[in-house]
């Protein structure tokens, strides 16, 4: 008969452990050692179990857990541990059958609770160790949204932030230690935020308004989203770039010849599962990649500066690769090694790439697609169509 788990993770409201259920509290009154954040033991009071704080950073803690495997150990954090919660980085770093977690409620549900937000519909992220920019894919006139803040402060800096996008209207509703007898809601305009003094832990539930622009969930957004120095896929051929790529959960894409990193950001973009490597030769060029990404809510974009294929062998093993410039004979033959069901995609406007790729077509198959633009100019006192350099595109599932 397999043993009972060492490690219990339990979800602690603020109202401490009155609040909590007969299951949680058994198995909190039945460990040997306590190991949480300083506030949570606060909320404890006297206890005979051995208290542990949990230091700051979180990651330091890890390995000073895992030296008490065997014993009966019990770690206490917020409301539900695997919404934007520790839970699911310890679990990372266990076997299955050493842990169980008792959730408690979560602060997005307390929150939806109070204003009477359709939770399922509703926006919820954990922005106590992320930037403030993940919020921008999810920001237009009317959004609703829920975030979780690291301290008082970030309130001040979340309202300067939408005021400097242009969602100076919104409304805050800023609810500090929700759930527990320290529990205040205060409801503001962004414009009146100010430098106001809120305790921690705080939670924000913003109505937004203003006429900063909404990000379009569609693929090919308009190039002035990107900061560019010319080198970027334009927006219709990004647009049919990725559809060609096919982004799905979980999958990883290698931005080859990132530019501005427009294809990776947009892959990004399509899903919060979805992983990118965007790898630029021009150190200049991965900086403005970085800053694009961060920009734009998906900071997860790795980038890597360096020569392809050299700076390739080490990368973890792609589900889809796009080559946006700098295709070679070295390169599609390093290609042709990665794992069968890997889909490619290269954009070709040079005739020495195009003939590369109508080389590769014949002897590997695959869709070879030739797009052709204009838009309209003026001409003289009319207007006319001036057409782009025409691209042609291949694409294959090796």
């Amino acid at each position: 008969m397999a043993e009972d788990p060492w490690l219990t993770i339990i979800g602690l409201g603020e109202d401490g452990p009155e609040g909590l259920p007969p299951s949680s509290l058994a198995a909190l009154n039945g460990a040997e050692i306590v190991m949480a954040p300083a506030r949570h033991l606060a909320l404890l009071g006297g206890t005979q179990q051995q208290t542990i704080p949990w230091p700051v950073p979180f990651a330091d803690g890890i390995a000073q857990l895992l030296s008490l495997r065997g014993r009966r150990v019990v770690v206490l954090v917020s409301g539900d541990p695997f919404w934007f919660g520790a839970g699911s980085v310890l679990a990372r770093e266990l076997d299955r059958t050493e842990w169980t977690a008792l959730p408690g409620v979560s602060c997005f549900a307390l929150a939806a609770a109070k204003l009477g937000w359709p939770i399922e519909t509703t926006p919820c992220l954990g922005l106590h160790a992320a930037p403030l920019s993940r919020l921008r894919p999810h920001l237009g006139n009317g959004a609703r949204v829920i975030v979780t803040l690291r301290d008082g402060k970030a309130v001040t800096e979340l309202a300067a932030y939408l005021a400097e996008i242009g969602f100076e209207g919104s409304t805050l509703h800023v609810m500090e230690a929700l759930g527990g007898p320290r529990e205040c809601i205060s409801t503001l305009p962004v414009r009146d935020i100010g430098d106001r003094a809120f305790e921690h832990p705080v939670c924000v539930a913003a109505q937004v308004t203003g006429t900063g622009q909404s990000m379009p969930k569609t693929s090919g957004l308009a190039d002035d989203w990107f900061d560019h120095d010319g080198q970027i896929t334009k927006s219709p051929v990004r647009a049919l770039t990725l559809s060609a790529l096919a982004p799905r959960r979980d999958e990883h894409l290698w931005d080859i010849g990132g530019g501005s990193g427009s294809v990776a950001i947009e892959w990004l973009l399509a899903d919060p599962t979805t992983r990118a490597t965007s790898v630029e030769a021009e150190p200049e060029r991965a900086k403005r990649i970085e800053m694009n990404a961060a920009r734009l809510g998906v900071d997860r974009l790795k980038v890597v500066a360096g020569q392809a294929p050299d700076v390739l062998h080490d990368l973890p093993a792609p589900d889809a690769v796009f080559v946006g410039g700098g295709l070679s004979d070295d390169m599609l033959a390093f290609l042709q090694g990665l794992p069968s069901g890997t889909r490619l995609v290269s954009n070709a406007v040079t005739l020495e790439t195009e003939a590369l790729l109508t080389a590769a077509h014949a002897k590997h198959g695959g869709t070879l697609l030739r797009i052709e633009l204009a838009h309209s100019a003026p001409l003289g006192a009319k207007r006319g169509w001036r057409a782009s350099y025409p691209i042609v595109q291949w694409s294959v599932t090796l």
